[in-house]
């Protein structure tokens, strides 16, 4: 019985430490996979030779992974940045540094070249995870609750907090695999909608991510979500993969 208990403990703190962070694995995975779909071929392939043996949606995890490794301590404030309306000032981010400028910094890094394999791999799936992360709107945080971390929350009678509803709750709930998903949201990709995703700047990245606030934080005053949370929000969710993927396939593009 005791041993039971434990495995049981064991697996819920596990779990909860997982909500903590941005997208869960279906999110990033899908996001990932849409990119790859949208990327022209001779950038995918060199993509895959960068990440090999990984995947480029499987490696938009592993910067998520390593936080148990002290030796990446220094990338722990990369995940999100701080914005009170949807501009980016630096003197209100974390002094370890923060998303926007992680991603501008690491980006140019790339592109110039002249790193070495293990080097430019790393850095390539930490732009990855973070391009990916930065659509999630509670990486846009207001500074105040941790990107909704301290908003505690029942999703389905289940304690949790309003991070995890948005990194994984709300996706796994569809009961499906990331690239059923993924498939999904791909086939409402048109032109149009490419041409206004790619148009945008990092700037209006953030703009749109506060706009999404008002949805994001209209909870009930018991603090109980189910289906309707997810009836107003998740389509929000699936715009935001879709133009992370759109985004990611860019840049990526740029760089190779």
């Amino acid at each position: 019985m005791k041993k039971t208990y434990l495995l049981t403990l064991t697996l819920l703190l596990s779990m909860q430490a997982t909500q903590a962070f941005a997208w869960g694995q279906l999110g990033h995975y899908l996001i990932g996979y849409m990119a790859e779909k949208q990327m022209k071929k001779s950038t995918r392939k060199k993509v895959e030779k960068v990440l090999f043996p990984m995947s480029l949606g499987r490696s938009g995890t592993w910067m998520d992974e390593i936080r148990s490794d002290k030796a990446y301590d220094y990338a722990t404030t990369w995940h999100y940045l701080t914005s009170n309306a949807g501009e980016y000032d630096p003197s209100i981010q974390e002094k370890g540094g923060d998303a926007y400028e992680a991603i501008q910094r690491i980006k140019e890094e790339l592109k110039k070249g002249g790193l070495d394999p293990k080097t430019e791999a790393e850095k390539l799936k930490m732009l990855i995870h973070m391009v990916e992360d930065i659509h999630q709107p509670l990486h846009v945080g207001t500074g105040n609750d941790r990107g909704g971390n301290d908003v505690k929350l029942e999703f389905f009678g289940q304690p949790t907090n309003l991070h995890a509803v948005w990194d994984s709750g709300m996706i796994d709930r569809q009961g499906m695999s990331y690239t059923e998903i993924a498939d999904e949201l791909y086939r409402r990709l048109n032109k149009g909608t490419k041409a206004q995703y790619r148009a945008a700047t990092m700037e209006n990245w953030l703009q749109e991510a506060v706009s999404f606030r008002p949805m994001v934080y209209k909870l009930p005053e018991n603090g109980k979500i189910s289906y309707q949370y997810i009836y107003d929000n998740y389509s929000i969710a699936e715009e935001r993969m879709i133009a992370a993927s759109v985004r990611l396939a860019q840049i990526l593009e740029e760089i190779y």
